[in-house]
């Protein structure tokens, strides 16, 4: 940091243990504990619904409205953390996600689940994941370790999907669903601590001639660019896919007549392989082109997903595809944000991942709320399956046109 410079104020000694190291190894433990706690909401589905003699749609909905939350909130709490900081949004963040955990606890009614699975975990979600972590991160690393960066926050993070899955079903088994969320929310509260490595951080790396630009200017010329709109379409389709597997797989393998076991041991291996993944897609981001990338993995995505509902099922077939799919899991993510630093600048970075973020949570609402509706009216999932094959083409061909080239006004900067 620089002393005097016109964007950073003289560190002061209680800020100096808040290091880029640091910063990084607590924004990645943040993302493991909350996307590991959310990685297992699917294993709730069949208690939850069988105490309450729900069909599969309720608690779908649930789910489907906490993305759908977390996708709307995710701009604004971008934009929070752009202007105030990231320490502060976190915070409130996890305590909302707390508060949500207990409160689905005590749900006993769809409205119930809803508000809280739903409403109060979606705003927590908001304020303890990507973009406002990636934000962090990318103002207090210099730009040609960014997408590195943002890879091992997110292989961290996936290492917390693969170790919450096992814990959560043993939590399940041994003391109920209900006591299992009351866990689950007593280690949600870690997070509040970890936020304070992001107290009074405005970021070193911000470019300190990078024009300064309002929340509506950055706005508008996002908007006006073809390439951020193909690369929000995309990552619609990566929202619809993941949130479907991640709720819906368990009980389509049980369906299938294997153990419920099978499908806890799937979610764990696309946590676990997905730390290979998101931490592969954040090297190579920084190598080759992000966009051709992305284009690879939704079209190896719609390989995987077609082999796997079209050969027979069984424990081994399930294993292989959730390896397969961890690696394709979450290495969109620093490879969508990557794009997005690299269109438009770091300094409204966290505001305008959480727009493509939107599309996202938007593509994962009718996700997971359509795997439930057309169970519950077909008895099948085929035909879901069938729409997520289809749309990883078409985010497979939207990629391919997006072209890395920086915005007029940061080639200008570049070329002063």
């Amino acid at each position: 940091m620089q002393a005097g410079s016109p964007l950073t104020s003289p560190p002061t000694q209680a800020m100096t243990w808040r290091t880029p190291a640091v910063l990084l190894a607590a924004g990645a433990m943040i993302l493991a504990l909350s996307l590991g706690i959310r990685h297992g909401f699917g294993l709730f589905l069949q208690p939850m619904s069988a105490a309450y003699g729900w069909g599969r749609e309720e608690f779908a909905l649930a789910i489907a409205v906490q993305n759908l939350v977390w996708g709307v909130s995710q701009p604004l709490t971008g934009m929070l953390a752009d202007r105030f900081g990231a320490g502060r949004t976190i915070l409130v963040g996890a305590l909302l996600y707390v508060i949500g955990l207990l409160a689905m606890a005590y749900a006993a009614t769809p409205l119930q689940l809803s508000l809280s699975a739903g409403l109060l975990i979606g705003l927590g979600l908001s304020g303890t994941s990507f973009a406002v972590v990636f934000g962090a991160v990318s103002r207090a690393v210099p730009p040609e370790k960014r997408s590195m960066a943002m890879g091992v926050a997110s292989a961290v993070g996936s290492f917390g999907q693969f170790a919450m899955v096992p814990g959560t079903l043993s939590l399940i088994s041994l003391f109920g669903w209900s006591t299992a969320l009351i866990a689950l929310a007593m280690l949600g509260l870690f997070m509040a601590p970890l936020a304070a490595a992001f107290a009074g951080r405005r970021g070193e790396h911000e470019g300190p001639v990078e024009p300064i630009l309002t929340s509506g200017e950055a706005l508008r010329e996002a908007l006006a660019h073809r390439g951020f709109w193909l690369l929000s379409f995309g990552f619609f389709v990566c929202g619809f896919q993941v949130v479907f597997i991640g709720v819906h797989l368990p009980a389509y393998l049980f369906d299938r007549q294997l153990p419920l076991s099978v499908g806890t041991t799937v979610l764990a291996l696309i946590g676990l392989f997905n730390i290979a993944g998101t931490y592969l897609a954040g090297l190579w981001g920084g190598r080759m082109a992000k966009p051709l990338l992305l284009s690879s993995i939704y079209a190896l995505r719609a390989v995987a997903i077609a082999l796997f509902v079209l050969l027979p099922i069984s424990a081994w077939s399930a294993y292989a595809f959730g390896i397969v799919m961890g690696l394709l899991w979450l290495s969109t993510v620093p490879l969508t944000n990557g794009t997005v630093l690299t269109l438009f600048g770091v300094r409204n970075m966290s505001m305008l991942a959480g727009i493509v973020f939107l599309f996202h949570q938007i593509g994962a609402f009718f996700g997971g709320w359509l795997g439930g509706y057309i169970y519950d009216l077909t008895g099948s999932y085929d035909t879901v399956w069938q729409m997520a094959i289809g749309l990883s083409i078409v985010a497979a061909l939207l990629n391919l046109p997006i072209r890395e080239v920086p915005v007029a006004r940061l080639r200008a900067m570049e070329a002063a």
